[in-house]
């Protein structure tokens, strides 16, 4: 299914008035709006195959309709995003969820909605029909060394699948762990896990980075192999430059400090990415910004004033993808609205005076600071990015726009109303 410009193009026309006034007043309060109008066109935020179809809990799960049954129908999907906000130029491939039968094909039609291919992830938290060995207890953590063997050598693969597509990429989120005292030696599981990385970072293209997550809870319940970002940091430190640590919001513990971690990663040189979603309880995976949106507002804070001090790209330097479960909207919907919090966030901490923050900072004056980062915070900046979608050809507003064309309609006639995405 495609939309065509004229549409979007006739939707804009009927939001306009209204837009270039709400954009009048917002340049009357923000300095530089052109700057940050260009970094909002150039940002963008990979989609990952799985957040394409309906999640579900441990309990159920109730698919939606019109679910992406191929890679090639969630390649279709990303494009039609993509073409509602522009800012969704990239798709992140699961494997062997997402296996291509052609690769060439692939790349033409991944080239036809104008997208990349963003990191490549591994699977060793469950087992597939065809291995050998079984992860119940870890992949590269495991004291069988052939179990640990048979992760190391999917990963390898993962990567050849990566450069296949064109992804320079490899994101590695482990399982590992264990549910019960004295299941685990702790130092034998680190130094495990430690060599199985290094097999696979040695694997790693010259221009390719490595990406290790790292997840407090949950599958298990009293140990996780790599369970923050002071362990991944060790591991990524020891592995060499083409490793990074990989933020993903929901996996820390209530109340973590997450823009502090942001901040020395960042500094340390070892910060490579985000997964984006938010949570209330443990890691739920909920839409962006839709319970934490002042957090999500101080990671960016952190990135933009750390990413400036050491002349990074906003866009390209650093990984950028959504990580989300859809139990009971309409994912591509909940996509929209993530993308959307996710560019508010990043206008409002583009909006930042730094320099004011740095004398207040300097003069310990902490009512100014405060003052200065809650007022960017409460400032709408949703003009902001409605111009820069509206500069680059998608809509003024991309979730009305979808919902005024009927597209989820549109894909249940085309693919059916009990289909269940591939991979879930």
């Amino acid at each position: 299914m495609l939309i065509e410009s004229h549409k979007i193009a006739s939707h804009n026309d009927d939001l306009l008035k209204s837009h270039k006034n709400k954009l009048v007043f917002t340049a009357s309060e923000i300095a530089d709006t052109e700057t940050i109008i260009q970094k909002l066109i150039d940002f963008q935020i990979a989609i990952p195959s799985w957040a394409l179809g309906t999640g579900g809990t441990r309990f159920g799960r109730f698919p939606g309709g019109g679910e992406p049954r191929s890679l090639e129908e969630k390649i279709e999907d990303v494009g039609l995003l993509h073409a509602l906000n522009n800012s969704s130029g990239a798709i992140s491939l699961h494997i062997p969820w997402d296996i291509p039968t052609d690769y060439q094909a692939i790349k033409i039609l991944a080239a036809q909605h104008n997208l990349k291919f963003d990191a490549v992830n591994s699977n060793t938290f469950q087992d597939q029909a065809d291995q050998a060995h079984s992860y119940k207890f870890g992949s590269l953590q495991n004291v069988n060394k052939a179990v640990r063997k048979q992760a190391i050598a999917h990963n390898i693969e993962v990567i050849q699948q990566g450069i296949a597509l064109g992804s320079e990429s490899l994101t590695v989120w482990l399982a590992d762990g264990s549910c019960f005292p004295g299941q685990l030696n702790f130092r034998r599981a680190y130094q495990n896990t430690l060599e199985s990385l290094e097999e696979i970072y040695a694997a790693l293209p010259s221009n390719w980075k490595m990406y290790l997550e790292y997840k407090c809870a949950e599958p298990n319940f009293y140990s996780t192999t790599v369970a923050d970002w002071g362990q991944s940091y060790s591991y990524v430190k020891k592995l060499g430059d083409k490793a990074f640590t990989l933020v993903d919001l929901g996996h820390h513990l209530p109340n973590a400090n997450i823009e502090q971690i942001v901040a020395l990663l960042l500094m340390e040189e070892k910060l490579g990415g985000f997964h984006f979603n938010d949570s209330k309880y443990g890691d739920d995976d909920l839409t962006a910004g839709a319970l934490k949106p002042y957090q999500l507002f101080l990671i960016f804070n952190e990135l933009v004033e750390g990413m400036d001090a050491r002349g990074m790209n906003h866009a390209k330097d650093l990984g950028w993808m959504i990580d989300a479960s859809h139990n009971v909207k309409d994912p591509m919907e909940d996509l929209l609205q993530s993308v959307e919090a996710i560019m508010v966030a990043y206008a409002q901490a583009l909006s930042v005076d730094r320099k004011a923050l740095e004398i207040a900072q300097n003069e310990n004056d902490v009512v100014t600071a405060q003052e200065i980062l809650q007022n960017a915070f409460r400032t709408d900046v949703r003009a902001l990015v409605a111009e820069a979608r509206l500069r680059s050809g998608a809509a003024l507003n991309p979730v009305g726009l979808y919902r005024d064309l009927a597209v989820r309609n549109g894909l249940i006639k085309e693919r059916g109303f009990k289909t269940v995405a591939t991979g879930l």
